[in-house]
């Protein structure tokens, strides 16, 4: 007996040493961290506190904060998002009941017969219940009780494991808020993409209608001998090119039209808009701040820094498995071979305690594998990190001097189409007086055709980048509290 005890302690005392000689993780250090600047590129700086407009506010048309409220409740990227918040709270709610004994309950009814020539068919040949009255051959067995199986947080694994989860459903959520700024940039985007087409269209109508004029004062002239057939012709042939044209924008109308519908979840349909005002639309001007505003207002940083947090708990959890693990297994209940002796106590009580100290001593490649596996995505989930501060500082920067330049562009696009409305006007007159040539008017009235549908893309860009600029800072999200 003294020998099995000494080789019982041998055995613990293996299992101790051998379990706990744990690998080390990579270790995070500040350098490896990248770090964001102190302040935007000098040209796009536009203020020294970033102020961040609820979405409502910021977008005063009324038919697209319409069209955005629709995309909050049908779009199906955002429902997807949704989803994975309740599967990664589901994670923290599995974690948390590892960490708690689990308990259960429940009846048995069972029959055995021993061999006569056996040891225990012996017992009960020779083992009167009462006097004069044997064991009962086969020997049933009913059984009441429950069950109590625990694995003690000895190390802090399962803490570690819990943790590792809650920081996980935390990144999913913040994943949530970046997918709702992006579709309400994307919606608003689009919207003023369609506001430009429509423009363009009327645009074009108008061109039409003036090519249409322009083809029968070419025949009038032509038959008062002032100007020859090419006229006609070349003028006929602008007209056709303006009809094109015209189907070409109604069909990128149509697409776009679409795409935004895919924003709203929906089938294709019309999209209600009011296209008058385009050209007059200003939006808020948006300040950046400083970078280090970024940490807190982009969703996309604090998700992926709630990611890095995860890893970083995960690694953690994989180096504990290597250590012992104990396990506290108990039972109490009622058990007779007669069910009319189960309320017979205490003798038909039964009760039963085990605790074991459990650990790996030889052929560790699963949990080291598993080790190796959580150190990586842990090494991969700063890299992230690192990629999501750089993008969102270089984002910024370009699109501040965007809006910079293309305020420039419009406001020289403008003057443009104002000089060439007055030269078409003037070339005209010049040709009504034979003073110039059809190619005079016809290049004149295509360069102010031009400048502006330029002017529309021009304004159109002012309006995306803004609103990119917007949802670059944070805006355009509605965090989740849960």
């Amino acid at each position: 007996m003294k020998k099995l005890h000494i080789l019982y302690t041998l055995l613990v005392s293996a299992l101790v040493m051998t379990s706990c000689k744990t690998p080390q993780a990579t270790k995070m250090t500040d350098n490896v961290k990248l770090q964001l600047p102190s302040k935007f590129q000098k040209d796009s700086v536009a203020g020294t506190t970033a102020t961040i407009t609820p979405w409502r506010q910021f977008f005063s048309d009324p038919a697209l904060a319409s069209l955005i409220d629709t995309a909050l409740v049908n779009n199906q990227d955002l429902r997807i998002t949704i989803q994975q918040i309740a599967i990664a709270k589901s994670g923290v709610l599995l974690q948390q009941g590892l960490m708690m004994p689990t308990v259960s309950g429940g009846g048995s009814v069972g029959v055995s017969k021993a061999g006569r020539y056996t040891s225990e068919g012996a017992g009960n040949a020779t083992t009167e219940i009462k006097p004069g009255k044997s064991m009962p051959n086969p020997l049933m067995d009913y059984q009441i009780g429950a069950d109590l199986d625990w694995e003690v947080d000895l190390w802090h694994k399962l803490s570690s494991s819990k943790h590792a989860a809650v920081e996980h459903y935390l990144a999913t959520v913040e994943g949530r808020n970046a997918v709702l700024s992006s579709l309400i940039s994307q919606v608003a985007s689009n919207y003023y993409e369609l506001l430009a087409l429509d423009n363009k269209l009327d645009l074009i109508h108008q061109y039409i209608d003036l090519q249409k004029k322009a083809v029968e004062i070419a025949k009038i002239q032509k038959k008062a001998d002032a100007d020859t057939e090419l006229a006609v012709e070349k003028f006929e042939a602008e007209l056709a090119k303006a009809r094109a044209d015209e189907y070409t924008l109604k069909q990128q109308i149509t697409e776009s039209e679409n795409s935004l519908n895919l924003l709203l979840g929906r089938y294709p349909t019309k999209i209600d808009r009011n296209k008058d005002a385009f050209l007059s639309t200003n939006l808020q001007k948006v300040m950046t701040g400083i970078p280090s505003e970024l940490l807190t207002n982009r969703p996309d940083i604090r998700q992926a820094e709630h990611e890095l947090a995860s890893a970083k708990w995960s690694v953690d959890a994989a180096r504990k498995e290597f250590l012992p693990s104990l396990n506290i297994s108990a039972s109490i209940g009622l058990d007779a071979f007669n069910p009319t002796y189960l309320t017979k106590l205490p003798k038909s009580l039964a009760f039963s305690v085990l605790g074991g100290l459990t650990g790996p001593l030889i052929n560790k490649k699963a949990i080291q594998a598993n080790f190796q596996t959580a150190d990586a995505q842990q090494i991969e989930a700063l890299y992230e990190y690192d990629k999501t501060l750089l993008t969102a500082y270089s984002e910024v920067c370009t699109l501040m001097s965007k809006i910079g330049n293309l305020d420039k562009y419009y406001q020289l696009k403008e003057e443009e189409s104002q000089k060439l409305d007055k030269s078409i006007n003037i070339a005209r007159m010049l040709y009504m007086n034979s003073r110039c040539t059809y190619l005079d008017v016809l290049m004149d009235e295509r360069d102010a055709l031009d400048a502006k549908m330029e002017l529309l893309d021009a304004k159109a860009q002012q309006l995306s980048s803004v609103v990119d600029v917007y949802r670059s800072l944070g805006g355009g999200q509605n965090p989740v509290k849960e």
